[in-house]
């Protein structure tokens, strides 16, 4: 990894926009140029350029010239977004952190408008945001806000936990939807996974529960865009993400068992936790078509990165579940100890588990 550009240490701008670049040619310019287009202009922009297949590097140099706030630092490509920003959360300067991707932008007047907000409450850990989703592909445009309108203006991480998981059954939503405190993040050593796709459904639970005040502003600023050949939207089959959920879920059980020992922990994210995480592993492992289209041994395997050693952060968050997942439960333990009777275990959820879940919700 390389720094070419420095902001002197007293520098200390409001805001600081984390970019992880790969293969992004046709929008960065884009990208950046909705960044210098702002009225609001006390901001640095980190951008983390990983070794791309076309011209990326050359088109953000060119962008960004000689403007010091820019600062550009390289990576080894690595399929994730994960090392760029955490990069850029250790070199950055500013009071607040904005996750960007290169091929996405910020609507006109988007860091005034977020800097008002947040001096009318400043000092809260996150600020969750809303964000305007365009589809390339369908043409389709969405707003998408995780906080309803009538949420209570500040809440605690365990109080948001509770409410997203309540809406949404899980309580990660994409890092580009939220405005963090720089010293929130460090201070937590809140980092991404390296390697890690789809980082959200990990990294978010864990920020939501360690921010002491969330402030939901829902200001609509970021313009996401879904096209083709992206991460997220490459067509690679049913099991192309299914290591990351493992490792992701790996990591959320250990923190679980980590955080549950406090004196002052809430129960109730204990339970909130096991519906979304639980019916995670129930889904991607053992519904119909992930057993159709992933070997057995393909799902066993990644089975084995969430339970390495033995289930105990697994039983401990099953302490917490609703009868029926205690139950499934231990038909996911039987299929990863006994992996004879896989076929016994698949045919539990195919043929009762998920059904009745159907019958009892009038599907």
């Amino acid at each position: 990894m390389s720094d070419d550009r420095k902001v002197p240490p007293e520098k200390t701008p409001f805001f600081s926009l984390i970019i992880p670049c790969c293969d992004v040619e046709p929008y960065v310019k884009e990208c950046l140029d909705s960044i210098l287009k702002q009225s609001f202009q006390d901001w640095e922009c980190l951008l983390g350029i990983e070794t791309s297949k076309d011209r990326t590097e050359e088109v953000i140099r060119s962008a960004a010239g000689s403007d010091p706030r820019f600062r550009i630092f390289t990576h080894e490509r690595s399929g994730s977004c994960s090392a760029s920003r955490n990069t850029g959360t250790d070199m950055a300067r500013g009071e607040y952190v904005i996750f960007l991707d290169g091929d996405d932008t910020i609507s006109d007047s988007a860091l005034a408008n977020l800097a008002a907000k947040i001096q009318a409450r400043p000092g809260a850990d996150l600020y969750p945001c809303t964000i305007l989703a365009f589809n390339e592909i369908t043409g389709e445009k969405e707003t998408r806000d995780n906080y309803p309108p009538d949420a209570p203006e500040e809440m605690t991480g365990v109080e948001a936990t509770l409410l997203l998981e309540r809406r949404w059954l899980n309580p990660s939503p994409m890092l580009q939807f939220t405005i963090f405190r720089r010293e929130f993040l460090t201070e937590n050593k809140l980092y991404c996974i390296y390697g890690l796709r789809n980082q959200d459904s990990e990294f978010s639970p864990r920020a939501l529960f360690l921010a002491k005040r969330v402030v939901p502003l829902h200001e609509p600023y970021y313009l996401y865009r879904i096209r083709e050949n992206s991460v997220q939207t490459s067509a690679r089959g049913a099991g192309y993400f299914h290591k990351d959920f493992a490792i992701g879920l790996h990591s959320l059980l250990a923190f679980h068992t980590q955080v549950s020992g406090s004196p002052n922990f809430d129960a109730r994210v204990s339970a909130a936790w096991a519906r979304a995480w639980i019916s995670r592993i129930l889904i991607f492992w053992f519904s119909r078509m992930y057993v159709k289209e992933i070997p057995r041994e393909e799902r066993l395997k990644t089975l084995r990165i969430i339970f390495p050693d033995d289930f105990a952060d697994f039983d401990r968050l099953l302490k917490a579940a609703s009868a029926k997942r205690r139950f499934a439960g231990q038909w996911v333990k039987l299929f990863v100890r006994h992996p004879g009777l896989g076929w016994f275990a698949e045919r539990f959820f195919i043929w009762f588990y998920f059904p009745l879940l159907k019958l009892r919700d009038g599907k």
